[in-house]
Parts: structure tokens; C-alpha cells; sequence
């Protein structure tokens, strides 16, 4: 008897915990899950993690300790994939995502982290917790190295556009800069438990409804086919299943979303849901038919191209048009954007194509312009309403003029770069690197001009700058649009670096100059950078390089899927074996601005102060020393060199 009273005084207690402190909780799984889900997935499965966590936390709680402790530890257990648990909540007919602001901002950034890295940073950062608590909780979760996590959560978390109030909202008091978390009392913030929700396919319950779906989009297709001069039916929509109304609805060229013309000008949401629809052929019903009968049901023959971790699955609700013309002659493009994706469909010589590409979060900049189409060098592209001037500039060219681009009055441009060329080779052998610079209506932002760079995607990438660190404690410093005349200078150098960048999934390429060192035997000042290539998805790809002060830059390294040189991992060592003149190889090392020591191990283990270091590389074959670096809190990292490494 008495057992059975004390393991439902667990439960009880667990239970109260869970009811109490659910927001929290479910905060605590959302940013724990794997970033590779998509926020309805992640969003069921944190409500399952987080009531999972009940009878196991209940067991624990009767053991004695903190039954808010075995929760937490419960629910990181789950969401970083120690348990195998049982399927999520399932929701039918509806797509939901947390309606807190910056909550995905947060997952995006913190996806190069380890899950326990993760769950030590929401535990600390978000819930209060000090180190000594969270490793507790972690350990509890099963990590191997508790301290380990909490260590790498808190060199994430001090970095430069990381720190203390990086993820506040507006009002909320700074800890204080150095501060590694912010004060207990944040976990009434940013929780996903309000969400936002819209239909999908509501009413197609079973499988003969569903089966609506390929018959509405036959019949849209056959009705647009027919004004295209090919055999069918008449426009229409006569489909014979009674719950066909959710299909039809969503492939109704009748029901898509029109924004009006000067909504953009009028609104604290700045990105493609504030587009109007533009183009000559907006009005077009047989076109929009073909357009949204394909994306249903692509016919044999169509190009599909889906963009990473992008989906294409038919829509479940009306999409908003943003265009539909003729960007040049004999080719028609539609335009349509459905939530977090945009979808252009292209009709040309009788053959079609369908482009998905993500569209997460966009803002001023990343939601600036969309391809319609590319031929060779010649590119046409719609400009967001918001865009008042627009121009061309060869990157590796940095004191060359902006060749400015006339736009249309349906707000598209054509960018030839067929006749760019370098002028006196900044780019170090580099070949041409044509972007375009773009300036914000006065309406939006004032004085406001940016670079996007055309990768290959649907949607063009935009550049940014940080500069050097200045002084022996500089302050952290923010990127910032590459137009004045040192972002220029760089980028030209760096150029180059675009070569490896993949325009299908990538949203913005930060430049990040992160330390200025003397080299060995006078030969000058060398600058290291890192550039950041940030997927739609959160994900990281970064390119360390070495600038000597003649010819061109020098890799050091690359790594992919990391959160190095990002807003949660600007603490950053990086290693190399350079060259002197006079034939001599030296390691150099540098590190960002809060490194205040480098350690080389080995015989002896050498510490040197300060951000650089420089000592003779050892002959071949024998490898360079390994190189650490703490920083100004204690925390330990390892360097980023040929052989990998990053933070501990």
C-alpha cells in the first residue's frame, strides 16, 4: 500500500510540474528536437516529449530530488533522440507552428549545436538555470559530458551578436554585458504553447476523398490546356466527390490571395506576404489553372525542382499571387507563395517547370527579389514593391561604378552580366562576380542599400560585412550591409568564396573579418575571415581563409552544418600552416575577440597570451601542434584548422 501511495505522489507531483511549467516545458523540447523537422512536426513532438515525460519523471520524483528537475530531464531525454518513444500527436486538416516571435529564429541559430548543447542553453539562457543545475539536468537526461554541453552552450551564447539580450524582445532587461544567461523570471517568454494554425486538407478524411485532389487537378490542367490550344474540356470544375470543396478551393484560380498594390507601405510585416500580385496576366483563369494544376499534380514530362528541405507537396488552402506575365516573349511564369515556400511555374515551347524554393522568415532584404527566368548570362527578376532603385556592381571591382537598371512597371529587371569583368583583379585571379545593389524605398528604410548575389536559386542571396575587432576589449560587433567602401574591399578580396556557395538554400553570405595579425619575419598584416553561408533552414556553412597583404587569400578550412562564425558561435580559433618568402612554414593561429589565450600542446605545452600565435611548423611528415584557445569567461575551444576541430 504504501508503495502504491508513493508512486502516486510522484505522479501527482510530476503531474503538477507538467501542468505548471508546460509552456516551458514545451519550449524546452521545441528547441531541443532535431532541427532538421519542420515546425509542425516539431511542434506535435515536443507537446508528445514533453507528456511523455510523466510516468519516467513521476519514478523519479517518488525516488526524491526535484520533481521539476526529472521532468526537465525527462523531456531532454526524449527530444535529443535517447528515447524511442511513441508516435506524435496526430493533427488532421491543419498545419501548425508557434506564433511567439523570434522562437524559430532561436531553433535556426542553435541548430549547429549538439542536442545537449541545445537543452543547456534553453535551461540556462531561457530558464535560469546556473551551469552547476543544467549539467545536473543533463546528466539526468543521459549526456556523456553534462559540463561539456553546458561549457559549449555558454561559448555559444557569449559570442559577438549572441550575447545578452540577443534573443530579448523589446523592453526586457540586459544581464549586463559578458553575462553568460539572463536573470531567472524569462520563462514566461517566447513558448511555443500559443501556435498559429491554418487548413490543409481539412475535409479529405478518407482515401476516396483524397483521391479529389488528382481529379481536381486533372481538370484545372485539362481546362488550361485548352486555352493553350492542346484537346479537353472546358474550364471547370465538376468533380463528383462530395468532399472535393477543400481540393477545389485550393486550386480555385478564383480564390487566390491578392494583396493590395500599397499594403507594403502600410505595415509592420515587411516580406513577400506584403507583395501584390504584378504582371500583365494576373487575370489570366486559364494560365492560374495550369499553374496550380500542376503544382497538384506535375504531368509526366515537367521539371520539378525543389530546393533543400523544401516540399512540394500540393497547397491546402489558397496561395497569394505575386506574379503572372511574360517575362520575354513565348515564356509564361506564375508566382505563388504558400507559407514558408515560394513556387514559380514556367510554361515555355510547350514544356513545363515547377521551382520550390523556402522562404522562412524573410525580411526587407532576403525578400527583395525572385528569378523569373534565366537564360545563360541574361536573368530576369521581379523586385519586392518596396525597392526604389536597383543596379548592377562587379564585386571583385570595388571602386567601380553601379551601372544602374531600369525597372518596369510591373517591377521587373534585366540583369545582363555578360559584359562584367573584373578591373585590376582584386578577386587574386578570381573570375567575374556581378551583384546587384539594390536601395529601400525611403517609406521602409532610409539610406538603405544592400548587395544580392544571383547563386543559382530562385531566390538571389544577400551579402553582409562584419568588420575587425578594434582595441585589446573590443565590444562585439553586428554585420552590416556590404556597400561602404571597406565591405566593398573585402568582399572583392574574398570573392572567390561565393564559387562554393549553393544559391538553391542559402539566404544570406556573411563576410566576417575576425582578426588582423602580424606575420612572421616582417612580411606584413594578414587578415583572417570567416564566411558564413546561412541556409534557409538554420544550417551553417563556413569557409575560414588567411589574407596576406599580397596575393591572394589562402584557405585554411571549411565546415559544413556548424554554428561557427554564426550569431550563436562567434568564438572562433582557426589554425594554418603559412609560407614565408624566405621558405621558412610557421603555425599560425588567431582568434576572435574574446580569446585571451592561445595553448599549443605538446613538449613543452606552450601558453601564448593575446590572439595570435606564431611559431615554426615542424618539418615534414609530422603534424603541426594542436591548438586551444580560452577565453575571457574560462571556457575552452579547439582550433578550426585543416583537420577540423571547433568548440568543446
Amino acid at each position: 500500500m504504501r508503495r502504491r501511495q508513493g508512486a502516486g505522489a510522484g505522479l501527482r507531483q510530476a503531474e503538477a510540474v507538467i501542468i505548471e511549467r508546460y509552456p516551458q516545458l514545451l519550449r524546452l523540447a521545441y528547441l531541443v528536437l532535431p532541427p532538421d523537422l519542420d515546425r509542425h512536426a516539431r511542434l506535435l513532438r515536443a507537446h508528445r516529449g514533453v507528456q511523455h515525460s510523466l510516468r519516467a519523471a513521476g519514478r523519479r520524483a517518488r525516488q526524491g530530488g526535484d520533481p521539476l528537475a526529472a521532468v526537465r530531464a525527462e523531456v531532454v531525454r526524449y527530444a535529443a533522440g535517447r528515447l524511442r518513444g511513441p508516435f506524435p500527436p496526430w493533427v488532421w486538416g491543419l498545419r501548425m507552428w508557434p506564433s511567439a516571435e523570434g522562437l524559430d529564429e532561436a531553433a535556426r541559430a542553435l541548430a549547429g549545436l549538439p542536442p545537449y548543447a541545445r537543452a543547456a542553453h534553453v535551461l540556462c539562457r531561457f530558464d535560469g538555470l546556473d551551469e552547476d543545475a543544467a549539467a545536473e539536468v543533463l546528466a539526468r537526461a543521459g549526456a556523456e559530458d553534462p559540463a561539456g554541453a553546458v561549457r559549449t552552450a555558454l561559448a555559444a551564447a557569449t559570442g559577438p551578436g549572441a550575447g545578452p539580450g540577443a534573443d530579448r524582445g523589446e523592453g526586457e532587461a540586459d544581464a549586463g554585458e559578458g553575462t553568460a544567461w539572463a536573470p531567472p523570471g524569462r520563462e514566461t517568454i517566447m513558448h511555443p504553447a500559443d501556435v498559429h494554425t491554418r487548413p490543409t486538407d481539412l475535409l479529405l478524411r478518407r482515401t476516396r476523398v483524397r483521391a479529389a485532389w488528382g481529379v481536381a487537378a486533372v481538370l484545372l490542367l485539362a481546362a488550361g490546356l485548352t486555352r493553350a490550344g492542346v484537346t479537353g474540356p472546358e474550364p471547370g470544375l465538376r468533380v463528383g466527390y462530395a468532399g472535393a470543396s477543400a481540393a477545389r478551393a485550393a486550386l480555385d484560380p478564383g480564390r487566390l490571395v491578392r494583396v493590395p498594390a500599397q499594403a507594403w507601405s502600410d505595415t509592420g510585416r515587411v516580406d513577400f506576404t506584403a507583395w501584390p500580385a504584378r504582371g500583365p496576366r494576373t487575370g489570366d483563369r486559364a494560365l492560374l489553372a495550369r499553374a496550380l494544376g500542376t503544382w497538384a499534380a506535375p504531368p509526366t514530362g515537367t521539371a520539378v525542382t525543389v530546393a533543400p528541405a523544401a516540399s512540394a507537396e500540393p497547397p491546402g488552402h489558397p496561395p497569394q499571387l505575386l506574379f503572372a506575365g511574360e517575362p520575354r516573349p513565348g515564356t509564361a511564369v506564375v508566382v505563388f507563395l504558400d507559407a514558408d515556400r515560394v513556387v514559380r511555374y514556367t510554361e515555355r515551347g510547350g514544356r513545363r517547370s515547377l521551382d520550390v524554393a523556402r522562404s522562412d522568415d524573410a525580411n526587407v532584404t532576403t525578400a527583395a527579389a525572385i528569378t523569373l527566368t534565366r537564360d545563360g548570362s541574361t536573368a530576369r527578376r521581379l523586385l519586392a514593391p518596396w525597392i526604389a532603385t536597383a543596379g548592377v556592381r562587379e564585386l571583385t571591382a570595388p571602386a567601380g561604378p553601379v551601372r544602374p537598371l531600369p525597372i518596369g512597371r510591373d517591377g521587373t529587371v534585366t540583369t545582363d552580366f555578360a559584359g562584367a569583368e573584373p578591373a585590376g583583379g582584386a578577386g587574386g585571379g578570381c573570375g567575374p562576380h556581378p551583384v546587384l545593389e539594390v536601395a529601400s524605398s525611403p517609406r521602409i528604410v532610409e539610406k538603405h542599400a544592400f548587395l544580392l548575389a544571383d547563386r543559382g536559386g530562385l531566390l538571389p542571396v544577400h551579402l553582409t560585412y562584419t568588420p575587425p575587432p578594434e582595441g585589446d576589449a573590443p565590444p562585439a560587433r553586428q554585420p552590416r550591409e556590404a556597400t561602404g567602401p571597406a565591405a566593398l574591399a573585402r568582399w572583392a578580396q574574398e570573392a572567390c568564396a561565393l564559387d562554393a556557395v549553393d544559391g538553391r538554400g542559402v539566404r544570406a553570405v556573411n563576410l566576417w573579418d575576425f582578426a588582423v595579425t602580424e606575420l612572421p619575419e616582417g612580411a606584413g598584416r594578414a587578415v583572417w575571415s570567416c564566411t558564413r553561408a546561412t541556409h534557409w533552414t538554420g544550417r551553417g556553412d563556413v569557409q575560414l581563409r588567411l589574407r596576406p597583404p599580397a596575393g591572394a587569400s589562402l584557405a585554411v578550412t571549411r565546415a559544413d552544418a556548424t554554428a561557427a562564425c554564426g550569431r550563436f558561435g562567434q568564438h572562433v580559433l582557426a589554425a594554418t600552416v603559412w609560407r614565408a618568402p624566405s621558405g621558412r612554414d610557421y603555425q599560425l593561429a588567431a582568434g576572435s575577440r574574446e580569446v585571451a589565450e592561445i595553448n599549443a600542446a605538446g613538449s613543452p605545452r606552450t601558453r601564448t597570451p593575446g590572439r595570435a600565435f606564431a611559431a615554426p611548423a615542424p618539418p615534414a611528415p609530422a603534424p603541426p601542434a594542436t591548438l586551444t584557445a580560452t577565453l575571457r569567461s574560462g571556457a575552452v575551444i579547439t582550433a578550426l584548422d585543416a583537420r577540423g576541430g571547433g568548440r568543446d
